[in-house]
């Protein structure tokens, strides 16, 4: 043993400061969620039970070592880096349905001509893990890959309605404020029985939504994305078809259940098919 190992300078007295570090920073990356993206250290303080100059040394020593980064509009407060979400994309990028979804989604995007993003449950809610652009007159309405996706946002809906982890759901919406989380409820509801949730941005980006579901439950959504005039509520049943499609063909490939009627195929003339 004695040749195999080194230990190192200082181990004895310094390994259990370092694990506190560890456990410390852990605490400090867990306040961050789809209900806080950022934080100040004032916040961080009364969040973690600290005094400020205190929690103002753990956030300046995370920036150093790239976990955390100032927010650009607002210098006060902080926000994960962009380290991290490279991180977590690239770890939630390993599970199976990102292997298989691609070529799925680049036909939808083909046959929608929208933007397709794919969606996986990370520690705090749903992230954005592949995105397949669709690009008309040299313009596109996307999603960046890692973006942590909000409460209201409608592939989280989804996630609401068929997660099989009810505490983890549970969890998040504990974090959402009365009003809201009553909203979603009722919203998760519905989506269980049509198997589509849709949200509109402020700037006019509408998103339509589906779950994928693999052997052991749900496995990801998968939404199409664009304009509100494209996607208007009730002139959008083709696009909604072709997403359930995608949808249920891409459970049948994961080895899941489609827990929903299937959708009947689209007429020739509307698939795009010549």
């Amino acid at each position: 043993m004695g040749g195999d190992t080194v230990p190192f300078a200082g181990a004895g007295s310094r390994s259990t400061g370092d694990i506190q570090a560890v456990a410390r920073t852990a605490q400090i990356l867990a306040l961050f969620g789809p209900a806080r993206p950022t934080i100040t250290v004032a916040q961080g303080a009364t969040l973690l039970g600290l005094n400020r100059t205190t929690t103002n040394r753990y956030f300046m020593s995370l920036v150093a070592a790239e976990l955390l980064e100032r927010c650009p509009d607002q210098t006060a407060a902080f926000q994960p880096s962009r380290l991290l979400y490279q991180l977590g994309a690239f770890a939630l990028g390993r599970q199976r349905v990102t292997e298989i979804a691609p070529p799925v989604m680049r036909e939808l995007s083909a046959d929608a001509h929208l933007t397709v993003a794919m969606a996986l449950w990370g520690a705090s809610g749903p992230v954005v893990v592949h995105v397949e652009q669709h690009v008309t007159w040299g313009a596109a309405v996307t999603v960046r890959v890692g973006h942590q996706l909000a409460s209201d946002a409608a592939q989280t809906q989804v996630f609401l309605a068929f997660h099989p982890d009810r505490f983890a759901v549970e969890r998040l919406l504990g974090a959402v404020p009365g009003t809201l989380r009553e909203d979603l409820h009722e919203r998760a509801a519905q989506i269980r029985s049509t198997g589509i949730g849709t949200a509109t941005t402020p700037a006019g980006v509408r998103i339509l939504a589906a779950p994928v579901f693999g052997a052991q439950g749900m496995a990801a959504t998968i939404a199409v994305i664009g304009t509100a005039t494209a996607l208007a509520p009730g002139l959008a049943a083709r696009e909604e078809s072709l997403l359930t499609a995608a949808a249920v063909h891409l459970t049948d490939l994961m080895g899941g259940t489609w827990p929903l009627p299937t959708p009947a195929p689209l007429p020739e003339a509307e698939s795009g098919t010549a």
